[in-house]
């Protein structure tokens, strides 16, 4: 079976200028260009494509997704199955979230109670379970199953007054790094605040805090691309310099 780009579009569920930008970047190439100068695809582009939408899905970036695909290394079957675990886990994520909203419409027309902690339960997990896809295996490696597990387990317990202040204090977190990056200098005093910050934020998640510790996840933010990709996203070398940050509060 082959397709003209319309076609395809319309089979996927994608516009035709999405597929000529994926031609353009090299991402999902036609099988050939017929004498009418029209793209045509093929199977193996079907199934490319198909690969690109699992990906997209996942929130992976296209140039990490082209990268993937054209590794001689890539396994089609493995990652399929790659993507079922992950989607059966966004799943459980959804499923564990429409609980909460159909305790919550209980709760509200009187046929059930339900307590303030278990109103931010399904917000907890899905916090959880995303960390865990993207990170879960290098920071298992780096600190431990015991250490995240614990860490977990605190993220479950926190109550409605605790969560609330970690999103209060992430984004006191990161106006403060803006303004200290803004100065170009790590040991200025608002650099020094952003780092303790940084302290206050990872003591949420801990089960218990060193500078040694703290020292290495700010060298992981340099070191991943993930975490760089998500410091840097307003301004490129935030990351580097909250690292460079941290590695002076955490000598003192």
């Amino acid at each position: 079976m082959e397709y003209t780009v319309q076609k395809l579009g319309l089979l996927a569920g994608v516009s035709t200028r999405t597929l000529r930008y994926y031609d353009e970047i090299d991402l999902l190439k036609p099988a050939r260009i017929n004498s009418s100068g029209y793209r045509i695809y093929g199977q193996q582009e079907v199934d490319r494509l198909q690969q690109i939408l699992f990906y997209r899905e996942l929130g992976v970036s296209l140039e990490e997704i082209k990268e993937i695909l054209d590794s001689p290394t890539f396994d089609a079957d493995r990652a399929l199955r790659e993507h079922r675990e992950k989607l059966l886990d966004r799943r459980a994520q959804l499923d564990a979230l429409i609980a909460n909203v159909d305790l919550t419409l209980a709760q509200r027309e009187g046929t059930k109670t339900m307590s303030d902690k278990q109103k931010f339960e399904g917000f907890k997990q899905k916090l959880i379970d995303d960390n865990e896809a993207q990170y879960g295996e290098e920071i298992r490696t780096k600190y431990g199953s015991d250490q995240i597990d614990k860490s977990n387990h605190k993220i479950k317990g926190m109550t409605e007054q605790e969560y609330a202040a970690l999103e209060q204090l992430n984004e006191e977190l990161h106006e403060t790094l803006a303004q200290a990056f803004a100065t170009g200098d790590p040991a200025h005093e608002l650099s020094q605040k952003a780092a303790d910050l940084h302290r206050q934020w990872l003591s949420f998640y801990w089960d218990s805090y060193s500078k040694e510790a703290h020292a290495g996840v700010a060298q992981m933010y340099v070191d991943d691309p993930r975490f760089t990709a998500y410091y840097d996203k307003e301004q490129p070398g935030v990351a580097a310099f909250l690292r460079d940050a941290v590695v002076i509060y955490t000598s003192k």
